[in-house]
């Protein structure tokens, strides 16, 4: 935040979310790797994104990471589908939820999108997988 203002409640609940959801390593990197030209932008995701809409109380994290892969896939994100998938060890999302979720998008999205997304996700399993192992 602006070092002259206080975060508000929004950009508080929302940084709580965001460690919640993608763990504190990942939101430390961003942190880190902000600068003033990105800065801005980092604070608009936390609170509109993660303080406004995943701190809703309608949807379990569960559900929001499912219709987020979903949408992720379905809009090309690549980068983005890879982080929440590795985010699913954090918001109780299965293997199988995102099985089902990807195979919506290929109904409603396309088959190519589905399929790139479903190759993203095993890689990012395979990740998750290694990094237990180790």
């Amino acid at each position: 935040m602006n070092e002259t203002a206080s975060p508000s409640e929004r950009y508080c609940q929302g940084m709580a979310t965001r460690r919640a959801v993608l763990g504190d390593a990942h939101v430390d990197r961003a942190a880190t790797a902000a600068t003033e030209f990105d800065r801005p932008f980092q604070e608009l995701i936390t609170e509109a994104a993660w303080g406004h809409v995943w701190s809703r109380p309608a949807l379990t994290k569960r559900e929001r990471s499912i219709v987020t892969i979903a949408l992720l896939a379905a809009l090309g994100q690549d980068d983005e589908v890879a982080m929440h998938v590795r985010a699913t060890a954090n918001t109780g999302a299965t293997r199988e939820d995102i099985c089902e979720a990807l195979l919506h998008v290929a109904i409603y999205a396309g088959v190519p999108a589905a399929n790139h997304a479903i190759k993203i996700a095993k890689q990012a399993f395979e990740q998750m997988d290694a990094e237990k192992a180790a």
